[in-house]
């Protein structure tokens, strides 16, 4: 999916700047600041997610968010302060306990993969969302724009 928005070596065809690397590293935070971290490795995708949980855990349409290989993040700080919510047949929402910023998802803090909420990240991600999932069960205030991203009534990977 990503070679659709990236041009290797630094930005895109979009404009876009390189890619979190070791040498270029892209942090991000809680509002509070207690929780921050650091994400060193390109986003392996991004996507909108109007899920009712996602809903619910915003207070918005959904959640944006991206992937990152797990040996590309590491956390700098605030682990104590955060909380996990695993609800039954769904996706970890983790957020901070001071502030309440939703920060990570999916299988935090397992997996090969850490889900970030790309609205955590202080700097530019080098990715733009490529698709949108459970379009099926969005809010029926929530308008998708007409974007030219695929939608998908269910989850995607």
């Amino acid at each position: 999916m990503r070679g659709d928005f990236r041009v290797p070596g630094g930005g895109d065809r979009n404009g876009l700047p390189a890619e979190p690397s070791p040498e270029n590293p892209l942090y991000g935070s809680c509002l509070c600041g207690g929780v921050r971290f650091e994400v060193t490795a390109p986003f392996r995708w991004a996507n909108h997610c109007h899920c009712s949980r996602c809903r619910k855990h915003s207070g918005a349409f959904g959640g944006t968010q991206g992937r990152v290989p797990r040996e590309g993040f590491r956390l700098l700080a605030g682990e104590e302060l955060i909380r996990v919510f695993r609800p039954d047949g769904g996706r970890v929402k983790a957020f901070c306990s001071v502030c309440g910023s939703s920060l990570f998802g999916a299988e935090w803090p397992e997996g090969e993969e850490v889900a970030i909420r790309l609205g955590s990240l202080d700097g530019e991600p080098g990715i733009r969302p490529q698709f949108h999932t459970f379009v099926a069960s969005r809010a029926r205030w929530d308008e998708i724009p007409e974007d030219g991203l695929p939608r998908y009534e269910e989850g995607h990977s």
